[in-house]
């Protein structure tokens, strides 16, 4: 194992310099958004209308805002939904269904979304970061670094796009909505959590001040900054909050995960087990199955004991996930041998364990892979 860093610091700012995306409506309360337009001297009221193209009507078009009068409509769109980010190429997979865009945001920095339509839901996976500073060596994003939190905004642009296009029809199955979200693509989520939350304020938020998705339909994940799980079980928004783990010991984890040699295995999954119990929503453990690295049974076993030492009340779920391996990376996928008796050895814990559905391979599904080739 090679020498992990002695200490991460606990707050993960960008580089200095760099200029902050123009205001949107989804940055800002129906308050704000009323209070921005009369800065501009344009009429409050017209917010609620603008609200309501974004996120009831999904429309981007300034042309369909017919209710809006055709001598201000330009300057009311101007400042309340300025362009954030352009798409520069969409991939799809299984039969249309995974569909991964890049986008290029204003300053020129890359992020990436995926969109999974499945049978009885649609879910959106999106960036919180331009890029990560959490540095774990087997993920894409980690290796290229921190460039900037993304906004409130941004965030939630990446949803609104999707449901867009499901609402069009332009994904295989006829028209349709965005059932969840999962704050799992670029980014460390709670590394940005002001700029987070409010994303999942405004996915929540009632039509047409936001999308009026349920909390229950929103996961955020983690790689364990414990003051900020505590801070988001404080929310009183019931979202599901995901762990990434990886690891069931120090020694490993401090090499796979480098913020454990800040917060180690035992106070990161306390801060999870709380989690769960002031919220009464059940933990996720992501668990990225690599080959020889974290898969060995012995690390089943010790994985079930951690978890199930807070009690065996269904507070927990594990979520394996196949590695998708990034090009010349040591870093491989577990041995579907192994994986299957990985799972064994934590059910027999009873721990319920499934797969994840490695969807998106043959698009560079694992985030940070495309803004990286580009």
């Amino acid at each position: 194992m090679s020498d992990a860093p002695k200490s991460l610091p606990l707050v993960f700012e960008p580089p200095k310099g760099r200029a902050k995306p123009p205001a949107h409506l989804a940055d800002l309360d129906p308050a704000g958004r009323k209070a921005l337009l009369e800065e501009n001297g344009l009429p409050g009221f017209r917010a609620k209308q603008l609200s309501t193209h974004y996120f009831a009507r999904l429309v981007d078009d300034p042309e369909q805002m017919t209710d809006l009068p055709a001598g201000q409509r330009a300057d009311l769109v101007a400042t309340l939904l300025p362009n954030l980010m352009t798409p520069l190429r969409t991939m799809e997979a299984d039969k249309g269904t995974t569909r991964k865009t890049l986008w290029r945001l204003f300053d020129g920095a890359l992020v990436e979304s995926v969109l999974m339509r499945y049978p009885d839901r649609a879910t959106m996976c999106v960036s919180s970061q331009a890029g990560c500073g959490m540095a774990c060596p087997f993920c894409a994003t980690g290796q290229g670094g921190l460039q900037r939190n993304m906004s409130t905004a941004e965030i939630v642009e990446q949803v609104v796009a999707g449901a867009r296009a499901l609402a069009r029809g332009e994904v295989p199955g006829g028209p349709g909505r965005v059932s969840n979200v999962v704050f799992m693509g670029m980014g460390e989520p709670l590394a940005n959590y002001k700029a987070v939350i409010g994303a999942v304020r405004r996915l929540t938020d009632a039509s047409p001040d936001g999308l009026g998705m349920s909390a229950r339909g929103i996961t955020v994940s983690t790689v364990g900054l414990v003051p900020r799980i505590r801070q988001l079980a404080e929310e009183g928004i019931p979202v599901t909050l995901a762990l990434s783990l990886h690891a069931p010991d120090d020694e490993l984890r401090n090499e796979l995960v480098p913020i454990n040699t800040r917060f180690s295995v035992a106070e990161t999954v306390e801060a999870a087990w709380d989690y769960a119990r002031l919220t009464k929503r059940r933990v996720s453990i992501e668990y990225a199955m690599m080959r020889g690295i974290n898969d060995q049974g012995w690390r089943a076993d010790l994985l079930g004991d951690v978890l199930q030492s807070y009690g065996d009340w269904g507070w927990v779920h594990v979520n394996l996930i196949p590695l998708n391996p990034t090009p010349g990376s040591k870093w491989t996928a577990s041995d579907p041998a192994d994986e299957r008796e990985f799972v064994r050895r934590l059910e027999a814990k009873g721990i319920p364990t499934t797969v994840r559905d490695t969807r998106g391979r043959e698009i560079d599904g694992a985030c940070g892979q495309l803004a990286a080739a580009e």
